[in-house]
């Protein structure tokens, strides 16, 4: 874990790369320190049809969903949505220069009960492959 899931208003796709936003945050949670590798999966949705606040086209948003296992103490899960909240922020930069943007990060706790796995990616990592 983390699980990044990323929802865009359709119009940044033409002021940011996508495929760029997704390799700045998968790179950041992993720079945090808190999440092993193989655990971490990023994906982006770009959105067609949103309405924001007064419905100026020119209105963008970005939402960063941060599903992580349980365990860790407040303390570290802040500093780790501080983090990739500021990578996000930066990654944004540029296209914030040219239309308002609102941005927002949320940390949600996976609950393990209720939860299911089979991932053989770190045996992979583990092998170097």
């Amino acid at each position: 874990m983390p699980h990044l899931i990323v929802e865009c208003s359709g119009n940044l796709a033409e002021r940011l790369s996508p495929d760029e936003l997704v390799r700045t945050l998968h790179e950041a949670a992993l720079e945090t320190g808190v999440f092993p590798l193989g655990g971490i999966r990023t994906r982006l949705h770009l959105f067609r049809h949103y309405r924001i606040a007064d419905g100026n086209p020119a209105h963008g948003f970005v939402h960063v969903t941060m599903r992580i296992g349980r365990g860790r103490d407040v303390p570290t899960r802040k500093r780790a949505g501080e983090h990739v909240f500021a990578a996000l922020r930066r990654a944004v930069a540029d296209a914030r220069a040219h239309t308002t943007l609102a941005l927002s990060l949320e940390i949600e706790e996976i609950d393990p009960d209720t939860s299911f796995r089979d991932n053989d990616i770190h045996q992979h990592l583990s092998r170097g492959s």
